[in-house]
């Protein structure tokens, strides 16, 4: 099942969460995550567009691309994740056009458009030095933004922008094609797409159609089409080592756009936990605590992608979390959710960190019944 759960905020990267009015009359407000370098600015600016995740969108967990958002904080930039109407803790309505992919672009882009002129008002913002990106939902969303005359925007990055629709015989794939081919008639700011080969929404087959029919029709757009991502691609931007893929590229069409690119502040890097001498990784029964159903979900665990953590409880209790931001803190809040004593990480990445007895790297919770947590 999936561990979802609200981090503590950022202090390396001055996090905070804002209100955004948004709306034809600006009555709802976008639950909008920003960065920022130490200082008064002017910043320039990054904005970071989220996709759909499955289910109603009211509960879908606020967006914060941490890694990303690091990436560009470094290089002096001013980040900004907007959760669009319906999203999260954003007031307003989803806007849901069924299978007229155009339309839903449109939908999404006009939340966009009201942070950009938001944050063009600030006096932190560098308003001639903004750049626009999206993945998935976020991604088709961007690149119908760029269809509108944007002042200081330079470049839109679409990361495996589109949507898909199973429901009521819809053939979302012509329809992605449909609306990139309008996008691309109507596109004035050149973009730069990343796609990878892997990708379990968006194909390569599919994606060299959407791309070009954008070019066909007028578009601007470069297309970076890379191999295999871990098991999935469409997840770059929420992995830990997704940067080795993207930042090049990206660095490239920014120094293109007239962006910065160069590091100008030190992001001090998050406190790790040493290596022990308690076992091997793959010891599964040295891992202590553990229920038969337990050790089986360790052996499981072994088998998961890094970044990840596994945590256990003397109560029997255990979590695992793979991938995503912070894995070894999602592991500890859920398992001791399902613990009434401490839980403590037991190994983190390739290596094991569990010192022998409870330290200080534990947490305590409800008690709760045992079982596994994951994040894709």
């Amino acid at each position: 099942m999936a561990v979802e759960q609200e981090l503590p905020l950022d202090f390396r990267l001055n996090e905070q969460v804002i209100l955004i009015p948004a709306g034809a009359a600006r009555t709802a407000s976008l639950q909008t995550t920003v960065f920022r370098p130490n200082g008064p600015g002017p910043f320039p600016l990054l904005i970071i567009n989220h996709g759909k995740e499955a289910g109603a969108p009211r509960f879908q967990a606020r967006d914060r691309f941490i890694f990303m958002a690091t990436e560009f904080v470094k290089r002096g930039y001013a980040v900004m994740v907007p959760m669009r109407q319906g999203f999260a803790d954003s007031t307003g309505i989803y806007a849901d056009h069924g299978c007229n992919m155009t339309a839903n672009g449109y939908a999404q882009a006009a939340d966009i458009q009201d942070v950009l002129e938001f944050a063009r008002d600030q006096a932190w913002i560098d308003d001639e030095h903004i750049v626009v990106a999206g993945q998935s939902y976020g991604g088709l969303a961007t690149i119908a933004l760029g269809t509108r005359e944007l002042a200081g925007v330079r470049g839109l990055i679409n990361f495996a922008g589109g949507l898909r629709d199973d429901g009521n015989h819809c053939d979302w794939r012509s329809e992605l094609v449909h609306a990139f081919d309008v996008y691309g008639e109507h596109n004035k700011i050149p973009s730069l797409w990343i796609y990878g080969i892997n990708d379990s929404l968006f194909g390569p087959e599919l994606v060299g159609r959407m791309h070009d029919a954008f070019i066909r029709a007028g578009g601007r757009a470069r297309l970076f089409a890379f191999g295999a991502f871990k098991r999935d691609s469409h997840g770059l931007l929420a992995s830990r080592d997704g940067a080795r893929i993207w930042w090049r590229e990206a660095e490239h069409f920014l120094r293109e756009v007239g962006m910065p690119t160069e590091e100008r502040y030190a992001v001090a890097q998050a406190p790790s936990l040493p290596r022990s001498d308690f076992a091997r990784l793959d010891d599964i029964d040295a891992v202590p605590y553990l229920s038969a159903n337990g050790r089986a979900a360790y052996r499981e665990y072994l088998a998961k992608m890094t970044p990840r953590a596994f945590a256990v409880s003397p109560s029997g209790a255990w979590c695992w979390a793979e991938e995503g931001e912070d894995p070894d803190a999602r592991a500890l809040a859920t398992c001791a959710r399902k613990s009434n004593k401490p839980c403590q990480l037991y190994s983190v990445d390739d290596y094991v960190v569990w010192p022998g007895k409870l330290g200080a790297h534990a947490s305590t919770g409800a008690l709760g019944s045992s079982g596994p947590g994951s994040m894709p």
